[in-house]
């Protein structure tokens, strides 16, 4: 006598919804460059704190902890270079070969008249000009470019930032217009020539791309400072030249029971 074995029902496939194939842009403000400046005012917080002396005055009393200062006028040169330096070259675009030559002459004659000790007679031409600061200075100014760069770089920059989908492009503004929408057909997406300071110094691998929209929506857009750009241009490109129904569905299928 034979008995006739049924196949074991196994579970159904279950579809589930794609997710949203998309890439974030966020583009930076100036601000986010400005990391080398309290960078450097902590270093320098830290070399006067463990090297510093205190300010006698004319009447024998001393200061407090804070006003320490450190005996090398060095350190308050070195400090004001790079302030300005970072300021100049964060709001001037120099792109190309000629960033790179003005950032490398400028740290070579600072360092070059440091290690020579020439700061103090050129400062001393200019009508006795000293430059020293203390402890209080350093952790104070370094303490709220700090806060600034955070709140910029973390909250305020990611308020407006730009979604790449396969045929769409949506500007999302937290406070202001909501979001907008353009058709990618037709768009193009370039990364400009790169600012060698800004871009791969201080950006470590930033850069601007500049966005053309067509069809009924026309625009043009520069986004600035966009971190990574390299590996997020390969990437939009990719989602640009795709339609929305190319985007696949997530299938997974149960095991046999």
């Amino acid at each position: 006598m034979s008995s006739v074995l049924s196949p074991q029902p196994t579970a159904p496939a279950s579809v589930q919804p794609a997710a949203i194939d998309e890439i974030k842009v966020i583009s930076h403000s100036a601000m986010f460059y400005w990391w080398p400046i309290w960078l450097t005012g902590y270093v320098m917080a830290l070399l006067t704190y463990l090297q510093g002396s205190p300010v006698t005055l004319p009447d024998g009393s001393q200061l407090g902890h804070g006003a320490l200062f450190h005996p090398s006028h060095n350190l308050g040169v070195a400090f004001s270079i790079v302030f300005l330096l970072v300021l100049l070259l964060t709001h001037q675009t120099v792109r190309g070969v000629a960033s790179l030559t003005v950032i490398v002459a400028i740290l070579a004659v600072t360092f070059l008249f440091a290690w020579m000790d020439w700061w103090y007679p050129v400062l001393e031409a200019f009508g006795s000009l000293v430059i020293f600061m203390n402890l209080g200075f350093y952790l104070f100014v370094s303490s709220a470019i700090f806060l600034m760069w955070v709140l910029s770089v973390f909250i305020f920059d990611r308020l407006d930032y730009w979604k790449v989908r396969p045929g769409q492009l949506v500007h999302v503004s937290v406070f202001g217009n909501g979001e907008e929408t353009f058709d990618t057909h037709g768009m193009s997406v370039m990364k400009l020539r790169a600012d060698m300071f800004r871009h791969w110094v201080l950006g470590l691998g930033s850069g601007d791309l500049h966005i053309a929209t067509t069809g009924a929506r026309k625009a043009d857009f520069v986004l600035n400072n966009v971190l990574f750009v390299g590996t997020k241009l390969d990437r939009i490109q990719e989602l640009v030249s795709m339609k929305p129904s190319q985007a696949q569905d997530i299938v997974t299928v149960g095991n046999p029971m």
